[in-house]
């Protein structure tokens, strides 16, 4: 994905392009060591830069448990964005219209490994729950805007009590990881609050070429190294709904997770 283009079809054919989505959009990318706006061509502000050298430098820790993030973010294998407060008008319909460019740049190579990572202003979060209940309103807020274009993604349930559930967005399904600076998991404990939006397709390609488990173990081996514990939450996809996963909280037995269809 590094070196993949959004053309101008691409960004013609973008259906979230009212006066705000355009206004807020920021779809960025590392090209020659520098971060550029990909829609637009305009070069990225300094506060985006700012945030974007601060996860770099928060994934290059030596002890940071994720290898599939290290990976993606040392090969270029990823887009960013920084938007405004998490589950606002002006973050949800610039992130709408960002994570569509991400979703028609990445469907011509869609098993490579690739994330769009979105960063928010920090509204200080006292504790997990607060972070957890606006990650869902976010959601359901790019759900309602989705769903007036998409349909919901094929071989995965809308229904979040579904052990298939994922969240679908410009027809493909996403495992969404959030870090935000309250997390209990060292792995999610970043300065802002951030979403990670990692599409399905990669990891069925990882189970067909016989790596997942190999690839999922090193990184549980780490976490434990790290933390000291895996997050209870953990399934594979089709145990369990992947919605327990997304906040990152250890979200209770009887948890009902709050997101629309």
């Amino acid at each position: 994905m590094k070196e993949s283009l959004v053309s101008r079809e691409q960004i013609a054919l973008n259906p979230f392009r009212s006066a705000q989505a355009l206004r807020y959009s920021n779809y960025c990318a590392r090209k020659e060591r520098r971060l550029v706006r990909l829609l637009d061509g305009r070069p990225a502000s300094a506060r985006t830069r700012f945030v974007h050298e601060a996860l770099h430098a928060f994934i290059d820790e030596p002890g940071y448990s994720c290898l599939g993030a290290k990976s993606i973010l040392n090969r270029g294998g990823y887009r960013f964005g920084s938007y405004h407060a998490l589950a606002s008008p002006e973050a949800t319909t610039g992130l709408a219209r960002d994570l569509c460019a991400f979703v028609a740049e990445m469907q011509p190579q869609s098993g490579t490994f690739c994330s769009f990572i979105a960063v928010f202003d920090d509204l200080g979060y006292c504790e997990e729950s607060g972070f957890e209940a606006a990650l869902w309103r976010q959601l359901n807020a790019l759900h309602e805007l989705d769903r007036k274009v998409f349909p919901y993604a094929e071989g995965v349930s809308s229904d979040p009590e579904s052990p298939r559930f994922a969240f679908s967005f410009a027809r493909t399904p996403m495992f969404v990881v959030g870090l935000h600076p309250k997390s209990s998991r060292k792995a999610r404990r970043f300065a802002w609050p951030a979403l990670v939006f990692n599409p399905h397709p990669q990891f069925n390609a990882l189970r067909e070429g016989g790596q997942y488990d190999r690839f999922k173990a090193v990184i549980r081996e780490r976490e434990l190294s790290s933390q000291g514990s895996l997050n209870p939450n953990l399934a594979d996809f089709g145990a369990r709904s992947e919605a327990r996963q997304y906040a990152g909280r250890a979200v209770e037995e009887r948890w009902k997770c709050p997101f629309h269809r």
